[in-house]
């Protein structure tokens, strides 16, 4: 498995694609990229533009992935790791799970964003069952990156707008519980204070990396810090340090970009990959 990380890594990105915006696989395809990576895309959705804009449309493209993993699966393709994002349904979630448990029988590291909300509230469209589905993928997962949000509705949490480390641990506990090896919990408010958490299994100790949170919202830059520690972390197999190595590199893009006027398209990233150190 580690030879073959170091001389042709290939990772399969599974998320939406916005035609007008820099989101989701539009910044994580260039970041991979950059960083020595062959990659590979499966849409779950096609976005005509970011959902800030509040007017949108969206392709459903379940039928089409269900008919690409059975050609995938014939012509025997393979990757060494996976990364999911936004899933759409309990169908396209059953179609994931059974093709990340395949996979990783195989080697296949597998990464989950669990993404369903922000800021204490759910997305539009994300219900008690998205939740549910979401759980069950998370079982095969090597590594899970939520939000504190998202950690919440996994962990079966009461949301608040700060906890204790007690209270943080004890999510973090939950969310290897569902099966999650390693877990990384961004925007957690830990007595007052804006950390990172990262846990790598259930008996591990919790560490906390601090931050200074930055006054301005750009969607798609979760889909950019996911991208570098997933990328640094393929390679040095440290997933504290590729997590302040991603939290400092997107901090320094974010910042150039802060003067931005439409920050609803997200940031330019191909602009910025200067930034992101291998």
């Amino acid at each position: 498995m580690e030879d073959r990380l170091k001389n042709q890594p290939r990772i399969l990105l599974i998320n939406d694609m916005a035609g007008y915006g820099k989101v989701t696989l539009s910044v994580m395809i260039p970041v991979f990229s950059h960083m020595k990576y062959e990659t590979f895309n499966l849409p779950t959705v096609l976005i005509s533009n970011t959902l800030d804009y509040g007017n949108f449309d969206i392709l459903d493209t379940t039928e089409y992935m269900q008919n690409t993993l059975r050609v995938w699966n014939e012509l025997q393709f393979s990757f060494d790791a996976i990364c999911t994002g936004f899933i759409v349904s309990e169908r396209q979630a059953s179609l994931v799970y059974e093709y990340c448990k395949e996979q990783r029988k195989k080697g296949t590291l597998v990464f989950i964003d669990p993404i369903m909300g922000d800021d204490g509230k759910r997305y539009n469209g994300v219900t008690n069952e998205s939740v549910t589905y979401m759980k069950k993928l998370c079982s095969v997962a090597d590594v899970i990156i939520p939000n504190i949000t998202e950690a919440c509705f996994l962990s079966g949490h009461v949301i608040k707008t700060s906890c204790t480390k007690f209270e943080m641990k004890d999510i973090a506990d939950r969310l290897h519980e569902l099966g999650a090896k390693a877990v990384v919990i961004t925007s957690a408010n830990i007595d007052g204070k804006m950390f990172t958490v990262v846990k790598n299994s259930l008996h591990s100790e919790m560490t906390l990396i601090p931050y200074e949170e930055i006054p301005v919202r750009f969607p798609g830059t979760g889909d950019v810090f996911m991208a570098i520690v997933v990328g640094h972390y393929l390679r040095s197999g440290k997933l504290s340090e590729s997590v302040q190595t991603a939290m400092h590199q997107l901090e320094k893009i974010i910042r150039s970009n802060i003067n931005n006027t439409d920050k609803y398209k997200g940031i330019p990233i191909e602009q910025f990959l200067e930034d992101i150190q291998l």
